[in-house]
């Protein structure tokens, strides 16, 4: 198998853009599940790199839980199943069937988790969530502090369920919401962004406040609509005329 370099993404260092780009072949299914990967010579002639940074290309691959080394044989492409390490590769965000991946995600998981926080929340978690609201609205609004009170009021509705593993997946998947909400303001006027954002988090937050779990579940399928708009990803026809969890209940 060949894998060229140009497909590398250059601002990561050169072993990790290795294993992006291995991991891309990967996801696309082009590298398969039990396939062995081509030895280090071979791979280090395709990327034209240095055998030691296959070599540490391979032990990120590794330490993820992407492939099995066995000595003497090969690294070979774990099954999905198998792994024991949950990765979300930066690059795959870099194309629009990725990150429309990763909004269908963000619905699944936060959808539901906004309305069991409306059920479940306590009055000091709503305040963590108030003030992390405060925060995004402050002094700093346009500035990197504004997405870590944005990041940390997706936590905090996380942590209000009282579900360590619903808390648990939306804290391992906020670096990546970071990674998109640098991208949408890339692509759109600050000032209006930062405006509506703000407006689709207080009617979240309103919604879990006054304890309505259907109304908190809608607000977030909002903002993450216009979220993956803001990002040139149009989720309107897959998420608009899905019911939510709870119509579903109620049909069945």
């Amino acid at each position: 198998m060949k894998m060229k370099i140009p497909t590398l993404e250059r601002d990561q260092h050169l072993p990790s853009r290795v294993a992006s780009s291995i991991n891309r072949e990967i996801s696309s299914g082009r590298l398969q599940t039990g396939a062995r990967l081509p030895t280090e010579n071979e791979m280090a002639e395709s990327f034209g790199v240095s055998r030691n940074v296959i070599r540490e290309a391979v032990s990120q691959l590794r330490a993820d839980g992407v492939i099995m080394a066995r000595q003497g044989v090969g690294a070979f492409v774990m099954a999905p199943e198998k792994r024991s390490v949950i990765r979300i590769d930066p690059a795959a965000l870099r194309d629009t069937e990725g990150m429309e991946r990763f909004f269908e995600l963000r619905n699944i998981l936060e959808t539901e988790a906004a309305g069991l926080a409306a059920e479940r929340r306590s009055q000091g978690s709503l305040d963590l969530i108030r003030d992390a609201l405060d925060r995004m609205s402050g002094n700093e609004r346009w500035e990197e502090g504004s997405i870590d009170a944005d990041l940390a009021f997706h936590r905090e509705i996380a942590h209000a369920t009282g579900n360590e593993f619903i808390n648990t997946f939306i804290s391992f998947i906020c670096e990546r919401i970071r990674q998109s909400i640098h991208y949408a303001r890339e692509k759109n006027p600050i000032d209006s962004l930062v405006e509506t954002n703000l407006a689709e988090h207080a009617a979240i937050y309103e919604a879990i406040a006054s304890g309505d779990p259907d109304t908190a579940r809608l607000a977030m399928r909002r903002h993450i609509i216009g979220a993956a708009e803001r990002v040139g990803i149009n989720m309107t026809r897959t998420l608009h005329d899905r019911p939510l969890l709870n119509e579903t209940r109620k049909v069945n």
